[in-house]
């Protein structure tokens, strides 16, 4: 196997998916250093930021394996010169700003590896122009993204997924609705029974530190429990944690019972509105939250609720602090079988929405 200094590659990686992660790990192979320079247009839909940190995810293994982001917005036009000097342009200037443009290997699947590698006065290794390997290609990710949803890596899966929270007051149903909304999807097959349902971390802690209390004080109930800003912080981290993790190996829907922002409100409940310690922890873009209402729903005691009285508050809570923030959300009402029927109706325009990908340049 022949081996080179600085191999090149050169790519939309829109979206990146196995086929891209083939060739860089083959150029990685054959080189001591390679280049990757994402070439993303404005006009796409899929920011350039989010295609460089996904391929620098899935390439941090690979240590001589540099990724480089930059906007070119040239037309794409084989047989203009024109054309091949804009883009060249940009490609150059990108290799210049990382501290290295001599380039002796071009590593490409596509037919216009020869003219690049030329540009360069560099070789051009052509890897599985047939897509023999990986049947795949951004053109087939766009226009079906569940079909080749496992063909992309764990970073671009949790960056293009349709990420659903849902929240409420207590004893509203945010988990039955949530779990039965999950269950509608995995029901479908196919891809759809990767879907994860991410539960609430809250629960979990507050029986910890039930379940402490309880250890010099066995009758202490849930009201004798003490909680500080550092416990929101705490649980508003671990809630986003999980959720990444889940984002990363499901199916396009990701299902959540609530999240790190929702935990911002119930600090508000237990510490009042000037505690602000669970802002601190990252909250991930959500395409649309489902507040189930109070309204007609009986409140259940299962040993950790104490808000029967605040519901109506909290109600109020959540809608406003989300339309404060500008988030999308829809109030479930009704029947259980009404929530769900809407919360479904609601993901399915989701997921349509997010599986509409602008038209790069041609």
């Amino acid at each position: 196997m022949t081996r080179y200094c600085h191999g090149l590659v050169v790519g939309k990686f829109y979206p990146p998916h196995a086929g891209h992660h083939c060739l860089i790990r083959t150029a990685a192979r054959q080189c001591d250093k390679v280049s990757v320079v994402v070439a993303a247009s404005q006009v796409e839909s899929i920011p350039l930021v989010d295609r460089v940190a996904w391929l620098r995810d899935e390439h941090a293994v690979d240590d001589n394996v540099a990724i480089i982001g930059v906007l070119d917005d040239a037309p794409v036009d084989y047989d203009s010169s024109q054309a091949w000097a804009a883009h060249t342009a940009v490609f150059d200037a990108a290799l210049r700003r990382a501290g290295d443009d001599r380039i002796d290997a071009v590593f490409s699947s596509e037919k216009y590896g020869d003219e690049l590698a030329a540009h360069y006065a560099a070789v051009h290794v052509e890897v599985d122009r047939a897509r023999l390997e990986y049947p795949v290609s951004g053109a087939a990710c766009r226009e079906d993204l569940a079909a080749t949803w496992n063909c992309l890596a764990p970073a671009t899966r949790a960056g293009l997924c349709t990420r659903v929270v849902v929240v409420g007051a207590e004893s509203t149903g945010t988990t039955t609705v949530s779990l039965a909304l999950a269950d509608r999807f995995r029901a479908r097959g196919g891809i759809w029974a990767q879907t994860r349902w991410v539960g609430e971390y809250g629960r979990e802690w507050s029986q910890q530190k039930l379940d402490l209390l309880r250890g010099s004080n066995p009758t202490a109930g849930l009201d004798e429990v003490s909680w500080t800003g550092e416990d929101f912080a705490h649980v508003a981290a671990v809630q986003t944690q999980r959720e990444e993790a889940a984002s990363r190996d499901g199916s396009p829907l990701l299902v959540c019972d609530t999240d790190a922002f929702a935990t911002q409100v119930w600090e508000r409940r237990y510490l009042g509105s000037d505690s602000h310690h669970a802002a601190t922890a990252a909250v991930p873009h959500h395409d649309v939250y489902l507040v189930t209402d109070h309204i007609d729903v009986p409140f259940v005691q299962d040993g950790l609720r104490d808000g029967e009285h605040i519901r109506a508050d909290m109600t109020r809570w959540f809608l406003d602090a989300l339309t404060a923030t500008a988030r999308s959300w829809v109030l479930l009402t009704g029947s259980l079988d009404d929530r769900v029927g809407l919360a479904v109706a609601v993901v399915d325009d989701m997921l349509r929405l997010r599986s509409i990908f602008a038209e790069p340049l041609g």
